[in-house]
């Protein structure tokens, strides 16, 4: 086996930013080595702090997140509780592991605007411009460039997205894992509230996730760093979630293996 270069698609989980509706934001309390060290004189009866290895002891955090906190990735359940056309919707725990270890496309689309549709015809175009024809269980990976703003208030509102239809020539096709380096995989929400505000239309809320009522998909949120893969194609991604018993999604962090020799 030649050399390989690793290239961590992620984000960290973070206490108290921005990048996340308010009731989303993580909350994350550290247990520092001295705390630790009084914890441990209460486990261990008759032990001197100062019996310790420089009188400190464990650290331990305690966080409170949603499974859809950092990078994760979501299951069909999130989208409704059916799929591929009234099948029982799949959970974290049951996403297959080999939909999660596969060939990995991106497809770039970092010169749309903020708020803008990823079309069926446009992801067409993308393939065709950089020569790759799609085979099942491919793993296509959405640059918008939004992961430039993580951090921010900026990032909700950041990268454009995509709709139904754009999906549906993913998942039609055999696609069953996705990812964006965006907040969400459809267009940032302030902008679908905006254009049902505007049209009355329900077609425009969550259009893309609920395409996976149809076929059933998976894709991944808040990635980063698709622009250190330095290719758009021949990598591999391994993106197994964490397993979470009945839960919508799970945290994960995907990683792009790229032969160093090519």
């Amino acid at each position: 086996m030649g050399a390989r270069r690793l290239v961590d698609l992620s984000i960290a989980i973070e206490a108290d930013l921005p990048s996340d509706p308010p009731m989303m934001i993580p909350k994350i309390q550290y247990v520092d080595h001295g705390q630790g060290a009084e914890q441990m004189e209460q486990f261990f009866p008759g032990l001197r702090r100062e019996q310790l290895p420089a009188g400190l002891g464990w650290s331990v955090e305690f966080i409170t997140l949603t499974t859809h906190s950092g990078t994760h990735l979501d299951a069909p359940y999130h989208y409704h509780p059916t799929m591929d056309k009234g099948k029982p919707a799949l959970t974290v725990d049951e996403i297959p592991l080999d939909w999660c270890f596969n060939d990995g496309v991106v497809l770039d689309f970092r010169h749309k605007a903020d708020g803008d549709r990823i079309t069926a015809a446009e992801v067409d175009r993308e393939l065709n411009r950089i020569g790759h024809e799609l085979k099942p269980l491919d793993i296509v990976l959405i640059q918008t460039g939004a992961d430039s703003t993580w951090g921010t208030a900026e990032y909700l509102v950041k990268g454009a997205g995509m709709d139904r239809e754009s999906t549906l020539y993913l998942t039609e096709r055999g696609i069953r894992v996705v990812g964006i380096d965006a907040w969400s995989w459809d267009r940032p929400l302030p902008f679908l509230a905006q254009e049902f505000k505007e049209t009355g239309d329900p077609k425009v809320v969550w259009e893309a996730h609920f395409s996976g009522i149809e076929v059933g998909y998976c894709h991944m949120e808040k990635m980063a760093n698709l622009s250190a893969i330095g290719r758009q194609t021949g990598f591999t991604v391994c993106c197994f979630p964490v397993k979470i018993k009945g839960a919508s999604a799970g945290w994960v962090r995907p990683v792009a293996i790229v032969d160093a020799d090519d």
